[in-house]
């Protein structure tokens, strides 16, 4: 790629970023902090697990970038205590390993995208920008006049408080489950392929991370749906994806 091309890719990110690296590997996080830095972004690093953690709890982050194993505490164990706080931090770990299994696991766990060790430098700005572009699209959409609640059947999303309750019985659904259920919800009966499940709800399109829809769906039907094995609101359409049940008795307020 040329500079200028290069330069095409980091441009359009103006936005001043607060990221913190977690990696054990000083040389390779200072690369990654050189080249953030192109990004606008103002990059702090950290060398093992319980540094890291503490750095996430004294500060508010727009992006944790974070190696899988880390000496003390590793990503895994980092990235479930972030997803049990209070404040939603987009995460996207660096990996040696390459197994399925674990690209699932860090995905199952929270983290917003994965990257394996050896990785060009130029893919991973394009994920960091992906992961930028998804959150300011959803603080957007916060930020948009409100549509008001949306009923189907006995399921209750608001939008606003971002809560959802079946038979007025609070629904706890993680952030990602929230939106899924949301952008299936406010388009019944449109059909949804998982590339653009991926592309909508975690900002990228890549072959190989399909299953994290499928992983996340399931979890959702376990949530919301009398009987998961035969759904009532987000049904799946053989062969192609998955779509909202627009026959419910809908309306919205």
């Amino acid at each position: 790629m040329t500079i200028r091309a290069y330069a095409t890719v980091v441009a359009d990110v103006p936005t001043l970023r607060k990221v913190l690296v977690v990696e054990d590997q000083q040389e390779l996080a200072e690369l990654v902090q050189l080249h953030l830095k192109d990004l606008n972004c103002e990059v702090s690093l950290a060398f093992d697990g319980p540094s890291g953690l503490a750095q996430i709890r004294a500060h508010d982050f727009d992006l944790v970038i974070l190696d899988l194993m880390l000496p003390g505490i590793d990503g895994l164990e980092i990235c479930r205590r972030l997803r049990a706080g209070p404040r939603y931090v987009p995460v996207l770990m660096l990996t040696a390993k390459t197994s399925e299994v674990d690209r699932v696991v860090g995905l199952e766990v929270g983290a917003d995208d994965y990257v394996t060790k050896p990785f060009s430098i130029i893919e991973l700005v394009a994920r960091v920008k992906a992961i930028f572009r998804r959150g300011d699209a959803l603080a957007q959409a916060e930020a948009a006049p409100r549509s008001g609640a949306i009923r189907a059947g006995e399921l209750s999303i608001d939008p606003e408080r971002r809560e959802a309750a079946i038979s007025e019985r609070p629904v706890e659904l993680t952030a990602k489950e929230f939106d899924l259920l949301l952008h299936f919800a406010r388009s019944p009966g449109r059909v949804f392929t998982r590339s653009q499940l991926l592309d909508s709800i975690w900002g990228y399109s890549h072959s190989g991370y399909e299953h994290t829809v499928n992983s996340h769906i399931n979890r959702l039907r376990s949530k919301i749906e009398r009987d998961p094995a035969n759904p009532r609101y987000i049904l799946t359409v053989w062969s192609v994806g998955y779509k909202f049940n627009d026959a419910l008795e809908r309306q919205a307020r």
